[in-house]
């Protein structure tokens, strides 16, 4: 009886560590690994489909704190906006990868029909939560960062030269 408790201990830790390593992403970033995992964790937790295919290794010229304004904002909208819809519509994916001598990015999100965005601008819908800093921190490397609805989807694609 003790050796099977065992047995079962052991399986259970195993099981722990490869549902670990499997919702671990290799980015090419090891500190954007941690964002996506993290973003990752939270939309598994509320219910949210989340499809990540990004090859960041391209973004080393990109500070930390500009990939993390970034990506953190972004996910952390397409997250607020996925917790409004029914659970069957959650919906996350994150593309990045390099194009040519551009390292493009896009995300998208469903966000149903009634888009509720927290800014005082006349043009909310460009300039959500976190949007304005985005844009900024693209800008900073001479990119350029697009924002449209299509479908009951919003879509950001972010186009950063590659120095």
């Amino acid at each position: 009886l003790q050796k099977q408790q065992g047995n079962m201990q052991l399986t259970e830790s195993l099981l722990s560590q490869m549902s670990d390593y499997e919702s671990y992403y290799h980015t090419g970033n090891d500190f954007l690994d941690v964002i996506i995992r993290d973003k990752a964790q939270e939309a598994q937790d509320n219910g949210i489909d989340f499809k990540c295919a990004v090859q960041f290794s391209e973004g080393t010229f990109i500070q930390p704190l500009d990939i993390s304004t970034i990506f953190g904002n972004a996910l952390d909208n397409a997250i607020e906006a996925s917790l409004k819809l029914p659970q069957e519509e959650r919906m996350i994916t994150v593309k990045s990868g390099r194009v040519q001598d551009t390292l493009v990015v896009v995300f998208e999100n469903n966000f149903g029909t009634d888009i509720t965005v927290k800014s005082s601008k006349s043009d909310f819908f460009f300039h959500g939560l976190g949007i304005p800093n985005i844009r900024k921190a693209v800008e900073k490397y001479a990119g350029e960062c697009t924002i449209h609805r299509d479908n009951g989807k919003f879509i950001m694609k972010i186009i950063l030269p590659i120095p």
